[in-house]
């Protein structure tokens, strides 16, 4: 069982560093409400020990990984994942070791060559939380984990779209050479290459809500409003005024 102090500290968790999600998570069920805010708890935690450089994160992601390939829980994070596992059989631990891999891919300088290679590092950091999300709020079919796969790279392609100079600034290029190389080195039409990909996500990612036997609407309210923050930067390149 989980006992209420961790689910205050993942509550808390979520709404101090997740606004747009937590606003959407509190119309959830009671119960399906604390798997998911559980679930964001163990993302976050590893996420802060990477983004943090914590010298415990290589550590952490090689034991939860070879928790979610068989091996003995040895930390908070793998018993709240077999508290999710338990509650939901379909809990995909392939998405746990995949998301572990996503993280490893921070600890040093990134920079990416390839769409196939921001796509697939999108679904390591975020797509796997969207098929885990689906395992929580449960499926009717399984075009549903492809689906909850697609939202979560299109959100987290919005991310790298709203941090380019912050990640530049910590070393870390997730705009591939691809689409500059496309875009004839022009670095705004770069940028609107990659919203027009990202939009592309969105649509396939918002296509498979209506599988999803909880929380359809909510995930599709917090999926519009991390799509405002694509709007946005979309808004703020030079140029005419992005449609929609």
């Amino acid at each position: 069982m989980i006992q209420s102090p961790l689910l205050g500290e993942a509550l808390t968790t979520m709404s101090r560093n997740a606004r747009t999600f937590w606003l959407a998570a509190r119309f959830l069920p009671g119960q399906v409400r604390e798997d998911v805010v559980l679930l964001y708890l163990v993302c976050r935690t590893l996420d802060d020990l990477v983004d943090y450089a914590d010298p415990a994160a290589p550590r952490r992601l090689a034991e939860v990984a070879a928790w979610a390939e068989g091996g003995q829980a040895r930390g908070r994070e793998e018993r709240i994942l077999e508290h999710l596992r338990e509650r939901h059989p379909g809990f995909p631990l392939d998405a746990v070791v995949d998301f572990c891999a996503g993280q490893e891919q921070d600890f040093g300088l990134v920079d990416l060559r390839t769409e196939a290679e921001l796509d697939l590092y999108a679904y390591r950091v975020a797509g796997t939380v969207g098929r885990m999300m689906a395992a929580v709020l449960g499926t009717l079919g399984p075009e549903a984990d492809l689906a909850a796969r697609a939202l979560g790279i299109a959100l987290q392609r919005t991310n790298v779209l709203r941090d380019v100079e912050e990640d530049a600034a910590r070393g870390r290029s997730y705009l591939p050479r691809e689409s500059l190389e496309l875009a004839g080195g022009d670095r705004v039409l770069q940028m609107r290459i990659e919203i027009a990909i990202a939009n592309h996500w969105y649509d396939a990612g918002l296509a498979g809500i209506p599988m999803l036997r909880e929380g359809g609407r909510v995930v599709r309210g917090a999926a519009r409003m991390y799509r405002a923050i694509l709007f946005e930067v979309e808004r703020g390149l030079p140029g005419p005024e992005p449609r929609g």
